[in-house]
């Protein structure tokens, strides 16, 4: 079958490889319908993931039908189309039960497909612990609506979950990217006063305007003014980070109001310094890490009933087999591009 693999630092390769066998009885075979580049695939050809295995198959974010499942999986079966999560988790540990599946105890837990196991931009993809990591599609929902429900959606639905938004409240994210997009969607669903969204692309802020013109983009030399100028109680009331940079993670504490949650959600290429003097008497809560992306059933049921949808952000769909163009573009920001879909050629 035809794959995308990580060699080293900026060496992806389309190779081929045998279709992969169903190894442990929780293990689940699916064919690969639809896959999707993410930032993180990014970070691993940039060589800013260390634990990423040279050899693997990259892409942690599709959906597929079920082909195969060993003998202890329950809750799918051969042609069931299915999302398939970022995370592998068993759902029974420490960690698992109280919803920190990205903490999972496995030592294939967490981020695993596409990093340190094969990942989904490939033509099949052993999805490990197959209960926990694939969810139904509900009918009528379809490819394209599903494929960001088990990594962006996911961590977008995560980071509202976590930044305490509360009803008619200020919420800020920074980063207009797809993650961005997912995080600004999923506090939309939270019923505040206003989600500012800031980036300091403007492309991507007319996109935002253009397709969800219930969010406020904001340049991003406005936002700590707007914000400090128009919040009531100086500054937002619930900040997500969502770009990646020194520069927005200094934002990130700056535009929050005292008492406020500041959620980090974006992968840095380096250490960054949190200036503790500097923001002494804030009294800010930060949440960090991971997405927890167990979420995903009722992810796609908001999906099914209207009430959500990222499909916008697919701008881009290629075959696998154009892969390096595929990435090509992705890493360019070419084209007003925003998320980049791959289809196997089967």
């Amino acid at each position: 079958m035809l794959t995308y693999t990580y060699f080293g630092k900026n060496d992806f390769r389309l190779t081929q490889k045998p279709v992969p066998d169903i190894t442990e009885d929780t293990d689940a075979l699916v064919r690969v319908t639809l896959a999707a580049i993410c930032t993180s695939d990014l970070h691993i050809k940039h060589g800013s993931v260390p634990r990423a295995v040279p050899g693997v198959t990259v892409g942690h974010e599709a959906v597929g039908v079920v082909e195969r499942v060993g003998k202890a999986v329950k809750n799918v079966r051969p042609g069931d189309r299915v999302s398939i999560n970022v995370e592998t988790f068993c759902g029974k540990c420490f960690f698992c039960k109280r919803g920190a599946v990205n903490n999972c105890t496995l030592p294939d837990g967490g981020w695993a497909m596409g990093c340190r196991i094969d990942g989904m931009q490939a033509e099949y993809v052993r999805v490990p612990h197959a209960d926990c990591g694939l969810t139904l599609i509900p009918e009528g929902v379809s490819d394209a609506q599903a494929l960001l429900v088990g990594d962006i959606l996911a961590t977008g639905y995560w980071a509202a979950k976590i930044a305490d938004i509360e009803k008619d409240s200020d919420v800020l994210v920074i980063g207009a990217g797809p993650t961005g997009v997912c995080c600004a969607l999923a506090a939309a669903l939270k019923s505040p006063k206003r989600v500012f969204i800031c980036d300091i692309n403007e492309e991507r802020l007319r996109f935002v305007q253009n397709n969800y013109p219930f969010l406020t983009p904001l340049k991003y030399a406005d936002a700590l003014g707007t914000l400090l100028r128009e919040c009531p109680h100086g500054g937002a009331d619930s900040v997500i980070e969502a770009a990646g940079s020194e520069e927005s993670f200094r934002l990130a504490w700056q535009a929050a109001r005292p008492n406020a949650t500041v959620t980090v959600v974006a992968m840095y290429d380096r250490a960054q310094t949190l200036p503790l003097p500097d923001m002494y008497g804030k009294n800010l809560t930060f949440k960090t890490g991971g997405v927890d992306g167990c979420d995903a059933a009722e992810i796609l049921s908001l999906i099914a009933s209207g009430k959500l949808s990222a499909t916008a952000l697919i701008t881009h769909t290629y075959p696998l087999s154009r892969a390096d163009e595929a990435y090509a573009l992705f890493e360019s920001g070419a084209d007003g591009v925003m998320k980049v879909a791959l289809e196997p050629s089967l």
